[in-house]
């Protein structure tokens, strides 16, 4: 927004965009090692227990040493883009743009590929940093369709997920999220409805409505991410890639009576018309 090769002054430019000048001149700081590592044991406190708010994971780390406040768990929280889990006794207004829409998988029968698809973002710690992961599950078969890791919480990367899969396997036809901003936004939703997918959200704090993702998370995270350092972004994604290609076509899955989400998927698969 700022040019300092501008003739006008950085002040007078400031002035014009309606911004603090103090916003022109900030820098941003790198997270420090310490704040890495506590972040990093959140995530690992927030999959064993979700329903924690920043005042149990505050007592729950000082069991372990570090003396930390309440204040300073909600900032890496809020950082990392998790919450606790829990059945909150209002919702709030929300703004027009952003509709809620109902949750369409109660009490259905879900049996076959492209029924339903489901998506959410988790948090992947690096040696230095972290990314944030987007993952589509086809939620009969637990094949992840596709994936996508940004350094940011914005919605580009879910959309560019979501066309992906479509794209290589036609579009399903139930897509199911939580309600976070990068679902609800405009942007997501109409890619869904170009497609005439049905929208499902979950229900506010109901982490179990969409409980396949986050099993896929929980796998993930100890079985490839904590085990590693990613010194790179490209680290992480060749990491990560490795992880889904063994989940989708190695990994046996208890609940598809030891066959892989692949064999699931395309032995499933309907017969798609052929053309006279």
């Amino acid at each position: 927004m700022i040019d300092r090769t501008h003739h006008l002054s950085i002040r007078r430019q400031c002035q014009l965009l309606k911004l603090a000048r103090s916003t022109a001149y900030y820098q941003p700081r790198p997270v420090s090692e310490t704040a890495l590592t506590l972040m990093r044991r959140i995530d690992e406190l927030h999959l064993q227990y979700p329903f924690a708010g920043a005042r149990m994971l505050r007592d729950l780390l000082r069991q372990e040493g570090p003396a930390i406040g309440r204040r300073q768990v909600v900032t890496l929280m809020r950082r990392m883009g998790i919450t606790a889990i829990y059945q909150k006794p209002r919702t709030s207004q929300r703004h027009p743009a952003h509709r809620i829409y109902p949750y369409l998988l109660r009490q259905l029968t879900i049996t076959r590929p492209n029924h339903v698809w489901a998506s959410d973002i988790t948090y992947i710690p690096m040696k230095r940093g972290f990314v944030y992961l987007c993952a589509i599950l086809d939620w009969a078969s637990r094949r992840v369709l596709a994936w996508r890791l940004a350094n940011t919480l914005t919605t580009d990367f879910c959309v560019d997920a979501v066309q992906e899969a479509i794209t290589r396997y036609g579009p399903p036809e139930i897509f199911n999220t939580d309600q976070g901003c990068q679902f609800t936004s405009q942007e997501f939703t109409e890619l869904l409805q170009t497609h005439a997918i049905q929208i499902s959200m979950d229900g506010a704090g109901r982490w179990r409505d969409n409980v396949f993702v986050e099993r896929l998370w929980r796998s993930l995270k100890y079985e490839e991410v904590y085990l590693q350092a990613y010194e790179t972004i490209h680290d992480a994604q060749v990491g990560i890639a490795r992880y889904m290609t063994f989940y989708n076509q190695i990994r046996p899955h208890r609940a598809l009576d030891g066959r892989t989400p692949d064999r699931v998927y395309c032995h499933n698969l309907p017969a798609r018309p052929t053309a006279a």
